[in-house]
């Protein structure tokens, strides 16, 4: 029961962790991005204030707050890109339009709708051409990534194909080392194996006198003369 059940559910499981994942980058790529343009717009306000011309002004001034979509972000998708199975376009348009989500929600909760009415057509128009610049260079970096990612597992599976090579080159080179020696081995014991020639037996030395042959016999009393 407990089978049909989980293959049911794996997509969806699968789905969420991506939609968790995507919504958690743009989300982090908004908050580093928003450190980075606050330390460079602290470095460069005066510069940029000292220049006359007021179209450069606000063009650094929108590419400085936007650093999050044209940097950060397309940092982060290269780099989980290299790990991770991404799917280029709904990964580069799920976390802008995170990070996206959050900025107009912090513009609505300060200044209301009447913040964007004030911008202008041509101000919304420039942020959003920013936006789908920043969507296309992080789908760009999907793609690289990915494609560094495939070419370091290439390299890996080439390195584990010589390794294996090399382990059966030298499992081969044991393999005629122990049959040279086998026949070395055999080659002495046949040389060994001779039959030996026989020897003479050994002649047998004389039998030892018995003790009675030894002793004189008696020679015989004399006999008496006849009458």
């Amino acid at each position: 029961m407990s089978t049909p059940k989980k293959a049911v559910l794996e997509p969806l499981r699968v789905r969420l962790r991506r939609l968790q994942f995507t919504v958690g980058m743009g989300f982090l790529a908004l908050v580093l991005g928003s450190m980075l343009s606050v330390a460079l717009t602290l470095r460069l306000s005066e510069r940029v204030q000292a220049l006359d011309f007021a179209p450069l002004q606000y063009a650094i001034a929108l590419l400085v707050e936007n650093l999050w979509v044209l940097a950060v972000l397309p940092l982060l998708c290269y780099g989980s890109a290299r790990i991770i199975e991404l799917r280029p376009w709904p990964t580069a348009l799920g976390t802008a339009l995170t990070g996206q989500f959050f900025i107009l929600a912090l513009d609505f909760a300060r200044d209301g709708v009447d913040g964007w009415l004030e911008r202008g057509w041509l101000r919304t128009v420039l942020e959003w051409a920013v936006f789908a610049g920043g969507v296309v260079l992080s789908r760009q970096a999907v793609v690289r990534g990915r494609a560094h990612a495939h070419k370091q597992g290439e390299r890996a599976q080439q390195q584990a194909a010589a390794k294996t090579d090399e382990y059966a080159e030298f499992l081969r080179e044991a393999e005629r080392a122990g049959e040279k020696i086998a026949q070395r081995e055999a080659a002495k014991a046949e040389g060994q194996g001779t039959p030996e020639q026989s020897q003479p037996a050994p002649e047998q030395a004389p039998a030892t006198p018995t003790l009675e042959s030894s002793e004189p016999k008696p020679e015989d009393a004399p006999r008496k003369p006849a009458a």
